[in-house]
């Protein structure tokens, strides 16, 4: 198992995942820790190769981004999981379009009409991905789109943003106040609550909240408590452990980018559905 982040929360549980599935066969998982150095994962790769491993899986912080490292044509069977794979390989990723749908369509179905999307930079792929789940949905269900806010990773960013959502252009121009907010992870969303309670509103009485990640440390632990997609890492680790085990075995696998799906684990800053 390669990655490049041996601590990262997305890292963990799929590692976790991957082990699970793996030790349940009966295989040995060996971590190696590629930094963002080549040569240190080159030199990684050919210890591997010299110890007659089975097959590699690579795993890394971000699912647009490649590790420092070359694993094409090797001769045993390489799985990527939650990191960019090469070109014909066999790679699991999470539905982040599918997760932010779940999210927006809560929302409607809540009876929330003016839904702000609040995320990170514009440089991560997963950025560009929610936003237009988000915009296609509130096109589908004949909503206002607003121009989503694109900021830091941070709960300080949550904090800005309600500055720029209420008294922003949009306030001054006389546009509706959101009252409701997608946050693109749980940091964003608890600045956003805290924001949004300093300004006396209600979380989820005026305005409700949804993270991404579902983060548990920060989403049960918020004020109330943060409804968030959960990307199902866990899960798609072991599922990368099972296919590589199957082409361990000798069964094909067709090459691809396998998208799985997401989970909105629904807890109290979003309010409830409404009666009748």
């Amino acid at each position: 198992l390669l990655t490049n982040d041996t601590y990262g929360r997305f890292s963990l549980p799929v590692m976790s995942g991957i082990s699970d599935a793996l030790v349940d066969k009966g295989v040995s998982v060996f971590l190696c820790n590629v930094e963002d150095d080549k040569r240190l994962g080159q030199l990684h790769v050919d210890a591997m190769l010299d110890k007659r491993v089975d097959g590699i899986i690579a795993t890394g912080k971000r699912i647009d981004r490649h590790l420092p490292v070359d694993l094409a044509n090797l001769r045993i069977p390489v799985i990527y999981a939650f990191t960019q794979p090469d070109p014909g390989a066999i790679a699991f990723v999470s539905d982040d379009a599918g997760g932010a749908r779940l999210a927006v369509e809560h929302f409607w179905r809540l009876g929330r009409r003016r839904i702000a999307h609040v995320t990170g930079p514009a440089s991560f792929a997963v950025v560009h991905a929610r936003a237009q789940a988000y915009r296609d949905v509130l096109t589908e269900k004949d909503l206002p789109v607003m121009e989503p806010l694109l900021g830091s990773w941070s709960e300080a960013w949550g904090h800005e943003a309600v500055k720029e959502l209420f008294d922003g252009k949009l306030s001054k121009s006389g546009g509706e106040k959101p009252d409701a907010v997608f946050c693109g992870n749980d940091q964003i969303a608890r600045g956003v609550i805290d924001a949004l309670r300093e300004r006396g509103l209600g979380v989820p009485d005026d305005v409700g909240v949804v993270g991404f990640d579902n983060w548990q440390i920060v989403a049960e632990a918020t004020r109330p408590p943060l409804t968030s997609v959960d990307m199902n890492l866990a899960a798609l680790g072991r599922e990368a452990g099972l296919t590589l085990l199957s082409l361990v075995g000798g069964e094909p696998a067709e090459p691809g980018i396998r998208k799985l799906p997401c989970r909105l684990v629904v807890r109290q800053s979003c309010g409830r559905l409404p009666d009748g």
